[in-house]
């Protein structure tokens, strides 16, 4: 049996140690030498790197939906701090270096957390949608990824179904954060915007990009797990190709592997599964078309010579 943490034993002690947290979380990163991404644009860049979407609302969380618009209402808080941020080079975005002080006019609204393995009423619950699309966002660019972390449980089917498995980022503010690093020449700039039913992230950059980048799954395994009985935990390859903007393929590698318990119905798991291998299927063909279309690009040139 796993032994109580202090502040689970006495709860009155959960502020202090928060508070405790955040001081030397913050204090961490003024004296830890990066130059952290503090400038916001209003005029963006010229050139579109990559553009995503992700559904506001989650239906199928099984949770009264009064938390659902409560975490769009955290988001376009949070999404303020982040939207037109500029990185130059050599700078470091951190989430919660850009979203610190979010809710110092306005406070967060109560949304859905994890906490301790289980889905509870937070106050500024739901900002892991926001880190999760901007990871998203980088994993599509030559950022250099510092810092992120899985969500160690999957407790409702996400909103966004045709993602790649293990493409999430969680965060909690004094423990987990997301962190990039612009290693490149150009500068890059991000940008948060919404509709009604919508939330919208795009990448500018300063330069057109020469890349193109494409991230998949190679496999996905679900396994009976040990720790929760009638869960199922999820193991996710996550490999990324990068390309050149002419369709040339320059790699085609390995991330890492992304571990998580799925705490919905297997069912559910097991159609993500179907569509997590007919995505890396998907990808395999693709590959091979780029193959036979370099190997007639190659035919045609020589015939030309």
């Amino acid at each position: 049996m796993t032994r109580k943490r202090l502040t689970q034993q006495f709860p009155f002690l959960l502020p202090l140690r928060q508070a405790q947290r955040k001081l030397f979380f913050y204090g961490r990163m003024r004296f830890d030498g990066r130059r952290y991404a503090r400038t916001r644009r209003e005029t963006l860049l010229p050139y579109e790197t990559f553009f995503t979407e992700s559904p506001l609302l989650n239906e199928n969380s099984g949770f009264p939906m009064e938390y659902q618009y409560n975490k769009v209402f955290n988001l376009k808080l949070a999404a303020a701090c982040v939207d037109g941020m500029i990185l130059r080079p050599g700078e470091t975005f951190s989430f919660w270096q850009a979203v610190r002080r979010a809710d110092r006019e306005t406070p967060y609204k109560e949304g859905l957390n994890l906490a301790d393995g289980r889905i509870s009423a937070s106050y500024g619950g739901g900002l892991c949608q926001l880190s999760s699309m901007l990871y998203w966002m980088f994993l599509h660019t030559p950022l250099t990824v510092v810092e992120r972390h899985a969500h160690g449980v999957e407790q409702f089917p996400p909103t966004t179904q045709d993602l790649p498995a293990g493409t999430d980022a969680t965060i909690s503010e004094g423990w987990l954060d997301l962190k990039v690093r612009n290693d490149t020449p150009q500068t890059w700039q991000l940008s948060i915007t919404f509709d009604e039913d919508t939330m919208y992230g795009e990448v500018r950059c300063s330069e057109p990009s020469a890349e193109l980048f494409e991230v998949y799954n190679g496999q996905i395994h679900y396994l009976p797990d040990p720790d929760a009985p009638g869960c199922l935990l999820q193991r996710a390859t996550v490999n990324r190709r990068r390309l050149r903007q002419a369709g040339i393929l320059q790699d085609d590698r390995l991330l890492y592997v992304n571990e998580c318990r799925i705490a919905y119905p297997i069912a559910e798991a097991g159609t993500k599964q179907a569509a997590g291998a007919k995505q890396a299927a998907g990808a395999n063909r693709e590959a091979d078309a780029m193959d036979a279309a370099d190997a007639k690009r190659t035919l045609l040139l020589a015939r030309e010579v």
